[in-house]
């Protein structure tokens, strides 16, 4: 049967010549018996997972050699779509050679990237990613086994997104680092919610316990509000000139937000800040004016005076506004 008349051509298209050529010819499918394992001096471990999101499932098998933790053979059995048996092959084929410690840092990630038939180009389509690329799990619940531990015990971290395998933590640092401000920009920064997308908003593929709409709006309101604190703080004390730049920014920031953008965005422009450099005399905030206030007249005179006026009011009567 040919490939557009299976799926349509459009979808089938969307998997990368790997996935479509292990789909038909795993190289690793089988099992290893105790007695074979044994009879080589190695420990067997089977382990199982399922996907209740879509069904499928997958049975691990690790032959390790006892004296070094080192995975001497593997196999799988998979009880699924065949981009199931395409991914649970290669990420069969990562286990071979590494030890047990290492095999656990193998993320679901690195089996996409693996079934890569280039670095640029998904191997799956999205929908496919989480459902049907299950080893992080499978190969936690097969080091549990083995360790004689429960397996969420290699889990330190929350994780939002399976299917890249981005943290809580993560998301935030990220958020607060680069000033993020939209879902587009947090997935072109970590991955998250660029695959089966159910991490993005409720409603998705399968139901998640955090969503990168309500971490983004949490994280922001967190950075607004110490935004205001810095500026208030800079404002009852007057130590403005003795904060650190990051401090200086934030409070700046904050002031900004609270009394002149609103102002700015009505006409059809805002602006940021780019530099803030001290003097014997002033502390001189490098502004950069976008939208309809970059080139406005107004923008060198009486908006220029609106902010300074507003920053030397709040923070500190030697501030001096310099746009560029």
């Amino acid at each position: 049967m040919a490939k557009a008349d299976m799926l349509g051509e459009s979808l089938w298209d969307a998997y990368s010549n790997k996935v479509t050529t292990l789909m038909n010819n795993p190289q690793h499918q089988g099992e290893i018996s105790e007695a074979e394992a044994e009879s080589r001096g190695n420990q067997l471990i089977v382990a199982d997972f399922g996907a209740e999101s879509c069904g499928d499932a997958v049975r691990l098998y690790w032959e390790i050699d006892p004296s070094n933790d080192m995975i001497v053979n593997s196999k799988f059995k998979s009880f699924g779509c065949g981009t199931a048996i395409a991914s649970s092959d290669i990420m069969t084929e990562l286990c071979i050679g590494k030890t047990v410690d290492q095999a656990v840092k193998i993320t679901n990630i690195d089996v996409e990237f693996a079934l890569r038939d280039d670095p640029d180009t998904p191997a799956v389509p999205p929908q496919k990613m989480h459902c049907s690329v299950m080893a992080y799990d499978v190969i936690k619940k097969a080091a549990g086994l083995y360790k004689g531990v429960d397996a969420e015990s290699f889990e330190e971290e929350i994780i939002v997104c399976e299917c890249a395998r981005v943290s809580l933590s993560t998301l935030r640092e990220v958020i607060r680092l680069n000033d993020l401000t939209t879902i587009e920009q947090i997935t072109d920064y970590t991955k998250a919610g660029g695959f089966c997308k159910s991490c993005i908003r409720p409603g998705g593929h399968e139901e998640r316990e955090w969503y990168l709409v309500d971490i983004l709006r949490d994280t922001r309101k967190e950075m607004d509000e110490e935004k205001m604190k810095a500026a208030a703080d800079a404002g009852a004390t007057g130590d403005f000139a003795n904060m650190t730049l990051v401090q200086q920014i934030k409070a700046v920031d904050a002031v900004i937000d609270e009394s002149v953008r609103q102002f700015l965005i009505m006409d059809g422009g805002d602006m940021e800040v780019i530099d803030i450099k001290k003097s014997d005399e002033y502390i001189d905030i490098y502004i950069r004016y976008l939208g309809a206030c970059n080139g406005c007249a107004s923008s060198a005179t009486g908006t220029l005076y609106a902010i300074e006026s507003t920053l030397k009011e709040k923070l500190s009567k030697n501030i001096r506004v310099l746009p560029i």
